[in-house]
């Protein structure tokens, strides 16, 4: 038997799914989600058992930035709770699928709509601005004389191109404006992109959660309804009818990600910092992204935040390079040629926020920053793409 919560009911099948088009993994999910199984397996990369435990539905393998691969396997209930969640939060209504769906985003847009009982648009290959545009032109829908909402789901890359190319296509700028609500997560969302997409008309929602929480669950800073979120010694932790059973063949990862109180309540910790208050919960950053410079510690989450609100650089990546005075600096990272002054203001806004140890020490340009198939940076090839050692 797999380490994970006990649940009712007889093993289930698991199903390797190879692909990450969408339009294969919906044809699986509709089994496991609305059906008796057989369970899929999704991401790959890992040897995985032939069954798992009743009630499970998905079982997503994943990296992140980090490298460090975690099977995490994703009840029926979990999922739909999620859909429902979000359903109650936002609407119910048609959705456009742009991204992979090798990854909890993009599972739960199709989990979503299948729940509503409803065949999601789907985006698939290499996503770009036109392809978007014209995906978005062909959701108009009636029922009952009555205009159908439509909804999609971005990574901030995704709506930084989006909002790049709105500036001189108008299907782009009716694209963004066609949406009742755009959820983008999956990564800090610069003020400054959202501020520009908001200008030509987007509904932006900003997402946080995780695949071990069934994807977004806190919208806004105001977690969905059941979820509850809060924090221990500066770490954000999570519980709710969204929680992951646990990872697949990693008893001590799962018990000490997963959590109970005193009361016997079920936490996620998340692994990063932040705080809860009025209701509203504010992310800083990931606890393990932090650096030494000169004795302090810099979050590097923090300094990206305040680098990406700098026009110019809302797509900037920091990472932490080796310096031979400070131990370690931020570098910042951006795709394409920027112009040098950019360092200076973005060393001078770092410091006047969060102090002089904070401030980058260069700006490095690559042809085009190195992304996961989520759509994440891939911070490892970044690092070493610029020759600094990846973080692990």
């Amino acid at each position: 038997m797999l380490p994970l919560r006990a649940r009712g009911g007889a093993a289930v099948r698991l199903e390797p799914i190879r692909s990450d088009d969408p339009r294969d993994v919906l044809r699986a999910l509709r089994g496991a989600v609305l059906g008796a199984g057989p369970a899929v397996a999704l991401g790959g990369g890992r040897e995985l058992p032939a069954e798992v435990p009743g009630g499970t539905a998905v079982v997503l393998t994943t990296s992140g930035s980090t490298g460090v691969p975690k099977s995490v396997a994703l009840s029926r209930s979990a999922l739909t709770s999620s859909a429902l969640a979000t359903a109650a939060r936002i609407g119910e209504g048609h959705w456009l699928l742009p991204l992979s769906g090798g990854y909890i985003a993009g599972v739960q847009v199709m989990v979503r709509a299948l729940v509503a009982g409803r065949e999601p648009a789907i985006l698939a290959g290499r996503f770009s601005a036109r392809a978007f545009a014209h995906a978005a032109s062909g959701m108009r829908s009636t029922e009952r004389g009555e205009a159908v909402p439509t909804y999609t789901s971005l990574v901030p890359a995704q709506l930084q191109t989006l909002v790049d190319a709105a500036a001189e296509d108008a299907d782009v700028r009716r694209a963004l404006a066609s949406f009742h609500t755009i959820l983008v997560g999956g990564q800090a969302l610069p003020p400054a992109l959202r501020e520009r997409a908001a200008e030509w008309g987007a509904r932006i929602v900003r997402t946080y959660g995780s695949t071990e929480t069934s994807g977004g669950c806190v919208y806004d800073g105001v977690p969905l309804d059941g979820v509850r979120v809060a924090t221990v010694d500066g770490e954000l932790r999570i519980a709710g009818p969204t929680l992951a059973e646990g990872y697949v063949g990693e008893p001590r990862r799962t018990a000490e990600t997963f959590v109970a109180d005193p009361a016997g309540t079920r936490w996620y910790r998340t692994g990063d910092a932040g705080t809860v208050a009025g209701g509203i919960v504010s992310v800083a950053g990931r606890i393990d992204n932090v650096i030494v410079s000169g004795g302090v510690n810099v979050s590097l989450d923090r300094v990206e935040r305040v680098v990406q609100g700098v026009p110019g650089l809302e797509g900037a990546v920091v990472v932490g390079g080796a310096h031979e005075r400070w131990g370690e600096t931020p570098v910042v990272v951006v795709a394409g040629e920027h112009a040098p002054e950019l360092l200076d203001r973005a060393r001078a806004v770092v410091e006047g926020e969060l102090g002089k140890p904070a401030r980058p020490d260069r700006l490095v340009t690559l042809p085009e920053l190195p992304r996961l198939p989520s759509g994440k940076p891939d911070r490892r090839a970044i690092a070493r793409a610029v020759g600094l050692p990846a973080r692990d």
